[in-house]
């Protein structure tokens, strides 16, 4: 077993408005181990991007803590629901973003920008706009520049929610194949029962808000993992246990 890089206890948060608070999250306790994928699954409205933006440090927890091994706060990447590209930059200035920021040597960064546009599929590709791209493509894009920086933790807000079904599902074929390459801990929201059983490692599932753990599944299906693994009797039998407790 791997070593927690991140342990979560008694994690709450509540938001200030007129109608005293907002209780978005309700004592969230869990751990998350190194290289480990995990999702989080449950109705919207319960917490779980108010959880990766905790974790992220874009707000603060109400009360409990989440605590990150060695004591220190990681390099985090994180990618949201829209790819959030800048327009007038390239696929390869967008991805480059973070190590101009940082200054990093240019030929330097030039290597690191080929080797992830290759490993996100897009070659051909590198002086495109954003607009010339499919959803597809820029989130791949988006992907990309999240990676650039060698995380220790990359935080996913549904990335694939605003693809058509087709799109989406090769998007889980291509996210599982640069995972399996860069053996990163990721945490990743979700809304869909197939795509937390096709990625992750295990899955949460939250209660309505206040989100709550309902469940902490191991998914015990063998990687790599390729699109007829949704026809495994025992993927069916997992995705009816999640079913009934989301239900």
């Amino acid at each position: 077993m791997s070593a927690s890089i991140l342990t979560v206890r008694g994690l709450s948060v509540v938001f200030s408005t007129e109608n005293n608070g907002l209780h978005a999250l309700d004592s969230v306790s869990f751990d998350v181990n190194s290289r480990e994928f995990v999702c989080v699954l449950g109705p919207s409205g319960s917490g779980k991007t108010t959880l990766l933006r905790v974790l992220a440090g874009l707000i603060p927890p109400t009360s409990g803590s989440f605590t990150f091994s060695g004591g220190e706060q990681p390099s985090i990447g994180m990618v949201f629901q829209q790819a959030t590209l800048m327009p007038w930059r390239t696929v390869t200035e967008n991805i480059g973003l973070p190590l101009e920021v940082g200054k990093v040597n240019q030929a330097v960064a030039r290597e690191k920008i080929r080797d992830l546009i290759e490993l996100v599929g897009l070659q051909g590709f590198e002086d495109s706009l954003p607009r010339d791209l499919s959803g597809g493509m820029a989130q791949r894009v988006a992907i990309a520049r999240a990676l650039i920086h060698d995380p220790d933790l990359l935080l996913l807000d549904e990335p694939f929610a605003s693809l058509d079904a087709m799109t989406r599902e090769r998007m889980w074929m291509e996210l599982s194949r640069i995972w399996q390459a860069r053996q990163k801990t990721v945490v990743m929201v979700t809304h869909s029962i197939n795509e937390s059983l096709f990625l992750a490692d295990r899955v949460l599932v939250f209660t309505q808000r206040p989100g709550k753990i309902k469940m902490d599944m191991e998914v015990d299906l063998p990687r790599p993992r390729e699109d007829d693994i949704r026809y495994l009797a025992r993927f069916g039998e997992l995705a009816r246990q999640l079913r009934a407790t989301i239900e």
